[in-house]
């Protein structure tokens, strides 16, 4: 489908990549790996089309289109978010305008029998037929479903975008790729932004109905589910591996080991060479031989090999003062911005060397509870800090708060003390800061280069309590390996706030989700409380159609959100009136009404593609067949989509009854 021959690109002179080619073909799933600097960002601008490479070519068919989510972006803010949303929809609105000036035409003619009259209904069945294979009829299913799964509420639909973080801009910006639903998707580094919830539902949406992907990511997990391929780029040449990301990593250590022994092989041959050659250099009799050595010597091509693996490098933090047995206590503790309240009646303790996650949507009140915790915003209720506390914070800006007049070597050497060092070049080397690169300054450093400073400068502080809002953003795989291992060794406190599953996995043995304005403790490990979520979604949804099953979930120290019993939920249906009773009782029969529509559609339009597939396979496959069969596929999956949006509306006006 898509086909990269002898890419070369260099940058001042120095080769990125060179002579790197490989093809793309149709519902591939490929994640492009390599350490930062490799040129994977480079890689996918360069297939884009909006960077051009030194030498060789990317081929394409005409037909195919291409959607590239950058890691940055300047983002409009001119309009509404759903607004925003439909400008993927742009080409439907033109091809409407058109259908409308040439059916307008066709009211005024009156040349039946002329050919241009034939030509205009021709055209004018041809954008019909375009408009039904495009799914103009679904599209506000489509966009509303899109920005739901991505995190957005129905209520947010209409604000303006200025209201909105950069991160939930460019959240739109991911929806609209989403929905022109390209032949191939590039997308770099997409869930930095994302929430587990959001990057879930990600994860379902380019499983199941994207075409072919392309995509680099840090999200080990999220690699893991999506791909099935695995490109990586290393010392300038592109390596192909059949394989997701995790079975590919053991793959690489194979090849790793392979180059080494072949390396070590020819430094072996190179020195016997050049000993021969100091040996009898200056003697006649062997002056053939020696002349000789030396061509043989000059043909040799060096092998190289991929960069060093530093992942066994072990960092520690220093060991931590210790601190009272409770460093937090929260006690009835809630937050509000006027009316809007973020979270209320939080309880719960946290023990000394006890790590746990804060988890949940954006904008459900990790980062604002932090905020209290560090004392910078105030709030309600009681938040004790315990005996002897000493916090180390990592906040999402802390790239800001460096000294830019300094050097990377300075900034860690200013804050390193006794052994660690002797480190110091180790350690920079383990967060991508090798060589020549420690002693550029901090305000010549891109944005992800600043973050991975001030994570190591956090990591040389003698501190008990540790919190850590989205540390793992700019680090790549390696790095944060390196960064988990530290804080799972580390004696001390921590809190981490944190969409990354594979991150959190092995090192919090407590879950705090935050949601619905409250904050609800989860004993076990970050899987075991998605498994949990999922059960409790599904006993939820039991209670919903089964006003006689019981029970709630009770959490230790924690007011969970209360769960009214079916008892007590009839007593507060009776105290509405009886017109507040009828037009909830409308409400919920239009939407079941809605549901049941959708799903005859749905069974009729699975009909029609059965006997369309019994037609090909009969042997009758003649284009306008294979045109009807390819929108009778459309169409079902338009019909699946508009099941899915009535469902939910009809799941929330249930819940809301």
């Amino acid at each position: 489908m898509v086909s990269v021959n002898d890419l070369t690109m260099e940058f001042s002179a120095r080769p990125i990549f060179s002579d790197v080619s490989f093809v793309i073909n149709k519902n591939d799933k490929i994640g492009l790996a390599g350490k930062n600097g490799a040129g994977k960002s480079t890689m996918l601008k360069i297939i884009a089309g909006i960077q051009q490479p030194t030498s060789g070519s990317v081929a394409k068919p005409s037909e195919v289109t291409i959607g590239y989510l950058p890691q940055q972006m300047k983002l409009a803010d001119d309009t509404s978010i759903i607004n925003e949303a439909r400008k993927a929809f742009a080409h439907i609105d033109d091809h409407k305008a058109r259908l409308d000036q040439l059916n307008n035409e066709l009211a005024t003619r009156t040349d039946y029998e002329s050919d241009s009259y034939a030509r205009l209904i021709e055209d004018i069945e041809l954008l019909n037929d375009r408009l039904s294979m495009e799914g103009a009829d679904n599209m506000e299913a489509e966009v509303e479903k899109t920005l739901i799964g991505l995190g957005f509420s129905r209520e947010d639909f209409d604000r303006p975008t200025s209201e909105f973080s950069g991160g939930w801009r460019m959240r739109v910006e991911l929806a609209k790729i989403l929905l022109q639903k390209p032949d191939l998707l590039l997308l770099d580094e997409p869930t930095n932004h994302l929430d587990i919830e959001s990057i879930q539902w990600l994860e379902q949406f380019l499983q199941q109905k994207a075409k072919a992907v392309m995509l680099v990511s840090h999200d080990r997990a999220f690699l893991d589910n999506v791909t099935r391929r695995t490109i990586e780029i290393s010392c300038g040449k592109a390596y192909d591996y059949k394989v997701s990301y995790t079975p590919y990593t053991e793959l690489r250590r194979e090849r790793v080991e392979q180059q080494m022994r072949a390396y070590e092989n020819q430094q072996k041959q190179i020195a016997d060479i050049k000993a021969f050659i100091e040996r009898f250099r200056y003697q006649a009799t062997k002056a053939i031989q020696v002349q000789s050595r030396i061509k043989q010597l000059e043909k040799i091509v060096p092998i190289e090999v991929d960069e060093t693996d530093n992942s066994r490098l072990r960092l520690k933090f220093p060991p931590a003062p210790r601190s009272g047995d409770f460093p937090l206590i929260l006690e009835d503790v809630g937050k509000a911005y006027g009316d809007h309240q973020v979270f209320d009646h939080a309880e719960f303790r946290i023990r000394r060397g006890e790590k746990v996650a804060f988890v949940g949507k954006n904008g459900e009140g990790k980062s604002t509870l932090v905020k209290c915790i560090m004392g910078e915003i105030d709030h309600s209720g009681t938040l004790k800090l315990g005996h002897n506390v000493k916090i180390g914070y990592f906040a999402q800006n802390q790239a800001q708060l460096l000294d830019e007049n300094l050097t990377v070597f300075e900034t860690i050497d200013n804050v390193a003390t006794g052994d660690i060092r002797l480190k110091i070049r180790d350690i920079l080397g383990a967060f991508m800061f090798g060589g020549e690169a420690s002693d550029k300054k901090v305000k010549v450093l891109s944005g992800g280069e600043k973050t991975r400073l001030a994570m190591i400068k956090l990591l040389l502080e003698p501190v008990n309590f540790l919190i850590l809002d989205e540390p793992t953003n700019h680090l790549d795989l390696k790095t944060k390996d390196i960064l988990k291992d530290a804080i799972r060794d580390f004696d001390g406190t921590v809190i981490v706030v944190s969409h990354d599953r594979d991150f959190l996995d092995g090192l919090v043995e407590k879950v705090y989700e935050f949601g619905g304005g409250k904050v609800r403790e989860n004993l076990g490990g970050i899987y075991d409380f998605l498994r949990s979520k999922n059960l409790e979604s599904l006993r939820d949804l039991e209670l919903t159609k089964s006003p006689t099953g019981g029970g709630t979930t009770s959490n230790a120290n924690v007011k969970p959100a209360e769960t009214p019993q079916p008892e007590t939920a009839s007593k507060e249906v009776r105290k509405l009136s009886y017109a507040e009773q009828k037009a909830r009782e409308k409400m919920v029969k239009k939407a079941e009404k809605k549901v049941k529509d959708a799903e005859a559609e749905i069974a009729r339009l699975e009909e029609q593609q059965k006997e369309l597939e019994d037609k090909i396979a009969s042997g009758i496959s003649d284009q306008e067949t294979l045109d009807a069969y390819a929108k009778a596929c459309k169409d079902l999956e338009n019909g699946m989509s508009l099941w899915e949006l009535a469902t939910m509306e009809l799941e929330e006006i249930s819940g809301e009854a």
